[in-house]
């Protein structure tokens, strides 16, 4: 006798309804993860603030711990770099009584804003409590702002050296190799400092730089400090230090001085910037 039954395959018949609350499922699971990734976000960098805003910087760097003020040389390339760069360091020497000189190589002229460059690097220098006499702005022909403009490193050593004759500077603080940004005037003003060191400055001179990090460390805000703070201290004693911006507001403040570069995409890099919230200085030797 033929089997009349056959193997009938059971299906769930979805209508649109079903469908769409399906859709709506999974749509409500990916906006339950954002939501949990961009809420660990929020607290690490709440964290990160705290942080910055309990903790000192590294004690022995200058021989915090003694009542001894040094007179220091901050050597930079354009108008800005020292708000957008350097701001942690300027603020931690200012609050300790050290005397700090600005030695800016061009006026930043690359777009014919040089003039208006020059006057709110003064206006920011003020704002950083750098008075107008402890900051000279170079605009020498032979050092003009530019990506494809190459700085002669024996000028730049022997400006290096009037500037240290004229105030009796016993330290200079500078860019790494890298420049933080890669931009080649910054990586100019190193290796002209390198050129003084090796070739002018006394044996026992003092010279630091900026330590550039890579891109993921350098957008991540205030939460850098952790991974400054290890590395600092994975580092020999006193050859590198951490130094964390006590008033990350006075470094907004002052970039917002330099108005000619006060647009949307400089507002969100000082946002986002680790260097607003930490320095990493790094002997050179």
């Amino acid at each position: 006798m033929q089997n009349c039954f056959h193997c009938i395959p059971f299906t769930i018949p979805f209508t649109s309804s079903s469908r769409n609350w399906i859709s709506e499922v999974e749509i409500g699971s990916h906006l339950m993860g954002w939501f949990l990734v961009i809420s660990a976000l929020v607290v690490i960098w709440i964290a990160s603030l705290c942080k910055i805003f309990s903790s000192y910087s590294s004690g022995g760097f200058l021989n915090d711990v003694t009542p001894q003020k040094r007179n220091i040389l901050l050597v930079i390339a354009h108008p800005d770099d020292e708000s957008m760069f350097f701001s942690p360091t300027i603020n931690f020497l200012t609050s300790r009584g050290h005397k700090l000189h600005i030695l800016c190589m061009s006026i930043g002229n690359a777009d014919g804003m040089g003039t208006m460059r020059r006057e709110e690097l003064y206006k920011a220098s003020t704002v950083l409590k750098v008075p107008p006499n402890q900051l000279k702005i170079l605009d020498h022909p032979g050092l003009q702002d530019g990506f494809g403009k190459v700085w002669d490193h024996k000028l730049l050593a022997e400006i290096i050296e009037q500037e240290i004759s004229s105030h009796a500077i016993d330290l200079i603080i500078t860019f790494d190799s890298y420049g933080v940004s890669g931009h080649c005037n910054h990586r100019d003003v190193h290796n002209g400092v390198r050129d003084f060191l090796h070739n002018k400055a006394p044996q026992s001179f003092e010279a630091w730089e900026l330590v550039s990090t890579n891109i993921l460390r350098k957008y991540s805000g205030p939460i850098d400090i952790w991974l400054s703070i290890l590395f600092s201290e994975a580092h020999t004693r006193g050859i590198t230090h951490c130094l964390v911006n006590e008033c990350p507001r006075q470094s907004f403040f002052a970039m917002a001085q330099h108005a000619s570069q006060w647009v949307w995409f400089r507002k969100l890099f000082v946002t986002f910037s680790s260097y607003t919230f930490v320095n990493t200085l790094k002997k050179i030797n």
